[in-house]
C-alpha cells in the first residue's frame, strides 16, 4: 500500500499529525507512507521519524499556479492507493491537492465551509468533533481504512538527533546558561489570515522581559522564532539586561527544539513551538489565551498551565473555527482582546512556577 498524508495547514498541524503516522505505520508496517507539508520547518520536524518514508514540501501558495500543478501531477505518479487530509484543513485548497494526486481513497473531515465541490474532491468525509484535540480527530480516520489503535497512549513525536542534542548543550555552555533557570519565550504566532492578531502585544512582552531581569535576576529569558521574529527580538532586547536576556539563534527548527528541551519554562500563545514544547515535555508550560485556542489545540500530553484571557474566557469557538476564514472581530477589537492579559498576571504564574 502507498499512502500519502496531506499535512499543508500549519507547523504545529503536522505535529498534531505524529501520532496518527505511528498508528498507520503501527497497521501497515510494510506500507509507504510519505507526508505532503507546505512549510519548510514541517518538513524538519518529520526529519528522522521512522514511521515516515519520504516528506514532499512545496509551498503551493507560493510557488505559482502552474508549479504547484506540475509538483502535484508528479506526486500523481507515485500512484498512491490512500490519501489522508489530517485535520484541521479546512480549505478547498488542500482537498484540490488530494484530487490532483489521485489516490483511489482520499479521505477529509467535513468543514462547516463545505460545499458540493468539496464533497466531490475526497470519497469519503468525516464529521470534525470541536469537543475533541485534533488529535482524537485524526484517529477517526482509521476504522475507514480497516485499521485500529494499538498503542494505549499516544503523544506528538519529534525525534532529535544526538548531533542536536550536542547542538543544545553547546549553545548552554558558551552562554553561561548551564546550571541555570531559563524561561523560553516565543512572541509570534502564525503569519496566514489575521493570524498575527492573536499574538501577545510586543509592549507587553517587553515590559514583561524587563520586569523579569529586575526582580528576577536568577532567571534567563531565551527568546525564540525564526527570522520573521528577529526585529521583534531586537525590540525586546533593547530595553531588556542582555546579560540575563538574549535570542536563541538557531539554523533551523530542530536546533529550536533541541534548544527549548532545555529550557526550565516556556512561555506562548497557541503557536507551533507551543506544540513543539508539548512534544518535548518542556516542564512548566505557560500558554496565554487567544482566540484561536480550544479544546481541539490544546498542548497534547504535556501539563500546561492556562493564563486566562478575561474576553476570551473560555470561549475560542466563538471567535475561531475550522471554517476557512479569519478570526472573528476587527483588528481594533483582536488588539484590545490581547492587551486585557495584563502583564502582571503573567509575571504572577512565571514567578509561581519557577
Amino acid at each position: 500500500m502507498k499512502i500519502l498524508i496531506i499535512s499543508l495547514a500549519g507547523i504545529g498541524d503536522t505535529l498534531i499529525a505524529t501520532p496518527l503516522l505511528h498508528e498507520l505505520r503501527n497497521n501497515f508496517p510494510t506500507a509507504t507512507i510519505d507526508v505532503l507539508t507546505m512549510w519548510a520547518g514541517a518538513k524538519d520536524l518529520l526529519e528522522h521519524n521512522p514511521h515516515v518514508n519520504r516528506v514532499f514540501q512545496k509551498n503551493l501558495m507560493k510557488c505559482g499556479k502552474l508549479a504547484a500543478l506540475r509538483f502535484l501531477w508528479q506526486l500523481r505518479r507515485e500512484g498512491y492507493q490512500l490519501s489522508i487530509n489530517t485535520h484541521p484543513q479546512s480549505r478547498i485548497h488542500y482537498r484540490l491537492a488530494a484530487w490532483l494526486v489521485g489516490a483511489k481513497q482520499r479521505i477529509s473531515h467535513e468543514y462547516e465551509c463545505f460545499t458540493w465541490l468539496d464533497r466531490r474532491l475526497v470519497t469519503q468525509a468525516l464529521p470534525q468533533d470541536y469537543t475533541r484535540h485534533s488529535i482524537e480527530n485524526n484517529f477517526d480516520v482509521l476504522p475507514l481504512v480497516g485499521a485500529r489503535k494499538h498503542l494505549c497512549q499516544h503523544e506528538m513525536e519529534f525525534f532529535l538527533t544526538p548531533a542536536e542534542t550536542q547542538f543544545a548543550d553547546q549553545f548552554l555552555q558558551e552562554h553561561n546558561l548551564l546550571g541555570q533557570k531559563i524561561l523560553g519565550i516565543h512572541v509570534g504566532s502564525g503569519g496566514t489570515k489575521n493570524l498575527p492578531l492573536k499574538r501577545w502585544p510586543l509592549k507587553h512582552y517587553t515590559e514583561l522581559v524587563e520586569k523579569l531581569n529586575q526582580e528576577r535576576p536568577d532567571l534567563r529569558v531565551l527568546l525564540f522564532g525564526g527570522p520573521e521574529e528577529t526585529k521583534d527580538h531586537q525590540a525586546i532586547l533593547a530595553q531588556a539586561n542582555c546579560q540575563l536576556s538574549q535570542e536563541a539563534k538557531t539554523r533551523n527548527l530542530r536546533e529550536t527544539a533541541a534548544l527549548m528541551q532545555r529550557c526550565s519554562a516556556f512561555l506562548s500563545v497557541d503557536t507551533a513551538l507551543m506544540h513543539v514544547a508539548a512534544a518535548l515535555q518542556v516542564p512548566n508550560q505557560m500558554v496565554i489565551e487567544a482566540p484561536t485556542l480550544s479544546v481541539t489545540n490544546w498542548p497534547y500530553g504535556n501539563a500546561f498551565t492556562l493564563i486566562k484571557n478575561p474576553v476570551v474566557n473560555g470561549r475560542g469557538l466563538d471567535f475561531y473555527r475550522y471554517d476557512g476564514g479569519d478570526i472573528k472581530g476587527t483588528r481594533k477589537e483582536l488588539i484590545a482582546t490581547m492587551e486585557s492579559v495584563k502583564v502582571a498576571d503573567v509575571f504572577a504564574v512565571v514567578s509561581r512556577l519557577i
